[in-house]
This record gives C-alpha cells, structure tokens and sequence, in this order.
C-alpha cells in the first residue's frame, strides 16, 4: 500500500492527523487530505516536507 499519514507541526510537536492519506490536493487557502476510506479534512497548512519512503506528510499551519 502507497499511503501515508498527516502529522501537524505546531512548535516543537508533530500530531497525527489523518492515517491512511491518498490524496493530497492543494486549495486556494490550504491542503485538503483525502484518506483510502473516503474521510477528508481541510487544513489551513502548507507542506512543510515528504517522506516517502517512510510514507509520512508533515504540515505546518500556514
């Protein structure tokens, strides 16, 4: 399986907030993450970095 999961830097802490993300798809003001079972979450983020090889998105508040 190729997806991956969501983690919010706020300060110095990273919180899981979506498991299982397939899509991410950039809006006009933020990030909408879209998971392999159909749930979705809107952020006011940008993408801080990608770990694909350890199948992490880490987002940063925007």
């Amino acid at each position: 399986m190729c997806e991956a999961n969501a983690y919010l830097i706020e300060g110095n802490q990273t919180n899981l907030i979506m498991e299982a993300v397939d899509t991410v798809e950039p809006q006009e003001d933020g990030i909408r993450l879209i998971s392999i079972f159909g749930d979705q979450k809107f952020l006011k983020a940008k993408i801080e970095s990608l770990s694909l090889v350890d199948h992490k998105i880490f987002l940063r508040n925007s």
